[in-house]
């Protein structure tokens, strides 16, 4: 249950950052709550993973994962440019997150 509550509080991140941007300087009501929400779905759900995630591990891959599902869907729905540069760097953020799982056993 723990990686589901991870993966839960993942989604929460990434709607929380793309909500953020849709709030413009949170003066949009409706965005601006739905985005609180997810901030405060994300926060507590991630809570829930660390009772059995060391918070080096469970942080790091929330915002790395979460931090790249950003980028993906701000491309898809913003039309933000990636670049291979880009790539190559959320490429090491994934890995990393691996790697970080990987040696948490």
């Amino acid at each position: 249950m723990t990686w589901v509550y991870l993966g839960v509080a993942i989604l929460f991140e990434i709607a929380f950052a793309l909500g953020t941007n849709a709030t413009k300087g949170f003066t949009r009501l409706v965005p601006s709550v739905l985005t609180l929400i997810a901030a405060a779905g994300g926060i507590y759900t991630l809570s829930l993973a660390l009772r059995r995630l060391d918070v080096s591990v469970g942080y790091t891959i929330w915002t790395g994962i979460g931090g790249a599902g950003t980028v993906v869907l701000g491309a898809i729905l913003f039309k933000e440019r990636i670049t291979a540069a880009r790539l190559i760097c959320f490429a090491s953020i994934i890995g990393g997150a691996v790697l970080l799982r990987l040696t948490s056993v």
